[in-house]
Order: structure tokens, then sequence, then C-alpha cells
């Protein structure tokens, strides 16, 4: 390149299919606040307005985490999504909870759509990789190879059927390859990797990697305003829920990137949303419109989850799984999607939203042992000092139970104090417990393993009617001593 080129990159991470104007949650003076934002419409509004300011400049991509997460797209297998995605007009995606209806579901999904990327997901015990793990777009003169990294944990601690045939690896091996080919034998000016493997992970992975000049980083809802460097890398990420969008100029030259300038775009009701978009958006949600406007009870007390130990959103699920299973404790995972109630009426839309997967109640018997081992593999699964073993979301969300422990200390060594109710937890004696998903207890843990008749989404709307007000505040489940 012999003469200044500008490049943007505008990135939507793990918007888990929030179609629509909703609740996110503003910190603040050590509270939250709450403000309407997102929506694709809105979103696509943006998107054309970047690309009217630079005109075949602009480069858009998806981190993942996009057809999971809302009734109507839940009921469609993420079918609902495909006009609405290619709209926007994407030029890369990657893929996390989008493996959730199975792999070859996602592989048929992907060929109407065109350009997923994951160089790191195999078929099962061969080298045959399931979709391409690269490609290279022409932007004004300017060759940018996009490397694309699927969610290791996906055959880790998902669900058997995500990953169903196939399987995941970290890609740090074969990425310095795929760099060394799109640069010697694709001649591309810039190296992108679109990454969902966290935000941990990924700014190991790029201080370990030489050649990345953009790290397009998912996974775990970081709302950077300010991007950062490492290794020559820049590395930004974008919040979750369609709420923002990450923007990056850039501007290039002989010896590659020159400048940058980097904005977190709120995505607020000031946009006007795209009149074609947003009727798409309508349309995929008509259907079930009354059902989900249904109001079932009220909170006192916002409804988030939005801390890493412990949050009011999952106490709200996880005392609605003890009442109606009778279980003296309740495990689920630590999720981080969701968007937040505020203190309102809570609607079916809302109890969709907390656990879109709606799966059964389930019961189980565990030994006291037992509890103490599976919490201590969760708080290293969360907090490894390698961020390559950083597999959970937050900490595995639990009622019923009271941890102390020292997050410093190493794996297996963290737990100074564990309480069952008001009892010191006796490692000899069988609990019984309730819980939902192998995410919430692992099927090593636990014996005679059993599904009730009430499925999660049923559980909450029952809780939420005996029980509005409802008031689930944080309670010390764990604490960080």
């Amino acid at each position: 390149m012999s003469k200044k080129h500008d490049l943007t990159i505008l990135q939507m991470n793990d918007s888990h299919a929030y179609l629509d104007l909703h609740d996110e949650y503003f910190w603040k003076d050590g509270g939250k606040g709450y403000r309407k934002v997102g929506g694709y419409g809105r979103i696509t509004t943006y998107f054309d307005k970047v690309r009217e300011e630079n005109p075949g400049s602009v480069i858009v991509l998806d981190n993942g985490d996009t057809i999971h997460g809302t009734y109507p797209t839940i009921k469609s297998k993420g079918d609902v999504m495909i006009p609405i995605l290619n709209e926007m007009g994407f030029d890369a995606w990657t893929a996390h909870w989008d493996f959730a209806y199975g792999p070859e579901h996602l592989l048929n999904f992907s060929e109407k759509l065109d350009y997923p990327l994951a160089m790191n997901c195999y078929r099962e015990d061969t080298d045959e990789l399931v979709f391409d793990p690269y490609k290279t777009v022409d932007k004004n003169g300017i060759k940018v190879g996009i490397i694309g990294i699927a969610a290791t944990i996906v055959d880790k601690t998902m669900p058997d059927h995500f990953s169903k045939g196939i399987e995941f690896m970290l890609g740090k091996k074969e990425l310095p390859g795929y760099i060394h080919e799109l640069k010697e034998e694709k001649d591309v000016d810039l190296i992108v990797v679109l990454a969902h493997l966290g935000y941990p992970q990924e700014l190991k992975l790029a201080k370990e990697v030489d050649g990345i000049d953009v790290l397009v980083s998912g996974h775990t809802h970081n709302r950077l305003y300010e991007t950062v460097e490492v290794n020559n890398t820049i590395v930004m990420q974008s919040g979750c829920h369609g709420s923002f969008i990450g923007r990056l100029d850039l501007e290039l030259g002989d010896e590659g990137i020159t400048g940058y300038n980097h904005r977190l775009v709120e995505i607020n009701e000031s946009i006007e949303p795209d009149k074609g978009v947003q009727e798409m958006v309508d349309n995929a949600k008509e259907p079930y419109k009354d059902k989900m406007q249904e109001v079932v009870g009220e909170t006192e007390i916002g409804l988030a989850r939005d801390r890493v130990m412990e949050t009011t959103m999952d106490n709200l699920l996880l005392k609605a799984m003890i009442e109606v299973s009778g279980a003296e404790m309740a495990f689920s995972n630590g999720w981080r999607y969701g968007s937040p109630i505020p203190p309102r009426e809570i609607t079916v839309e809302d109890l969709w939203n907390i656990i879109p997967v709606n799966p059964p109640i389930s019961k189980c018997e565990i030994t006291g042992q037992e509890l103490w081992d599976m919490v201590e593999e969760d708080l290293e699964l969360t907090f490894s000092k390698n961020s390559y073993k950083q597999m959970g979301g937050y900490v595995k969300r639990c009622y019923g139970i009271n941890v102390y422990f020292k997050v410093e200390n190493p794996e297996g060594e963290r737990i100074q104090e564990f309480f069952v109710g008001e009892e010191r937890l006796d490692k000899d004696k069988t609990y019984e417990t309730s819980f939902v998903t192998t995410q919430g207890i692992p099927v090593k843990y636990g014996k005679n393993r059993r599904d009730t008749d009430i499925k999660a989404v049923q559980a909450l709307k029952n809780y939420v009617k005996s029980n509005s007000p409802v008031d689930p505040k944080l309670v010390g489940t764990f604490v960080p001593i």
C-alpha cells in the first residue's frame, strides 16, 4: 500500500437474539440504573449510517451467541433470524450457544448465511474442519484476513447435544499457521481474529501468538469503553444483548496500522429503527405477543445477572426450584445472558429470557464430599490462574448453601468454610438437591438423578404468582475472604 487507507470495524457480540428494545443496566455510584436499548432494527440503522460515512470501508462482525436466547428464536431454532441477519450484512460470524440446536442444524443454518468461521471446530476424531477457518475481504484496496475461533467450551461444559459428532480445540496451535498462510499466500494487509473464547483467554492468546492486528473478543460480556493493546494487537469487546456496538476506526499505511480510534456505542432509543428490519422483528414476535405480555407478578428489586458470585435473577430461579422440588438446596449454571428486569411487573417474556432453554427441574442425592469437590471445581473453572482453563460463566448459582473461599488460593484449595443451611457441611452426609441441566450439577456428581414433571419457566411462573411482589435479594451464598 503506497498511501494511507481508512478502515472501520463494527462489532456486535453476544446479542443472545434480543430482537427488540429491552432493559439494560448501567453502573453508577456503586448501584444500577436502567435504560431501554438495543434491537436489530436500531443496530441496522447504525450499521448503515457508518457505511454511508465510509463507503466500501466497513467490516461488520458478529462474535456469536446470536440465534439463541429469546422465545421467538428458540421456537424457530433460529430460523426467524435468517432474513434479519442477511439484511444487516455481516461479514463474518463465529459461535457458542448457536450450537444449542445441534451441530448439523447450525451447519445447515450457516449455509443460508454464508459467513460463519471457526478454525478450531473439527469432526470428531478427525482433522476435518466443520466450517471454513478464515475468509478474506477487500475494502477499498485493503485486503483483510478474518480468522474465526468458536467457543472451546462447547464440548467440555455445555450439554452433550451441542457437540454431537464434533470437538473443539483452543486454536492456539493452528492460529500461527493460518496467519502465515493469509499473509504469505493470500497477501492480506491486516489480520483480524474473531473469537468467542472469553476476554481472559483471548488476551492470553494475543500475548502468545504474533501477527494478530485486531482481536474482536466475545463471550464474557465485557463493556470495553477503551481497547487494550497486547503484543501489538488491538483488542475490543462490546457488552451483550445488542445493547452496544463497538466501533474501531483504523488508519493504515505501508507499515500496517498507523493510528486508530475506538468507541463503545450505546444503541439507545434516539436511533430510529430500520423499517425493513423492524418489520421482520415485529413479524417474528407477533405469533407470541399475547402470550409473552401476560403479567404474572412484580418484583420489588431489580433482577439481573450482574455479579460474579451471586445475582438476584438467579436467586429468583433457585428459590422457585426449591419450592417446586421440596429439596433443601438448588443449583444452576453461572449464566451471563438475560437482560435485567427493573423493579416493575414481571411478564412471561421476562421468565423465558431468564432461562430460554426451559429445562425440567431435576433432583438427585449428593454427598457432602461431592458438594465440596463440585464447588472447588467450579471455582477453578471461574478463577483459574491459567486463563485457558477458565471454562465457566460466572460462579455456579446456588441457594441453600453458604461458602467462604480464597480467590487467590491454588486449584482445589480455595474453600475455607462450607455451610448447608445453618449447619457446617458434613462430607459423609447425603443431601437432596434440585438442579437444572448438567451445567447445574455435572453428570459425574450425585446419584438417583431424575427429572420432575415441572419445567423451569412454569416453576418461575408458579413462584412469582404465589410470592408477588418477589424480593430475591442477595444472601451471601459465596463470600470471597
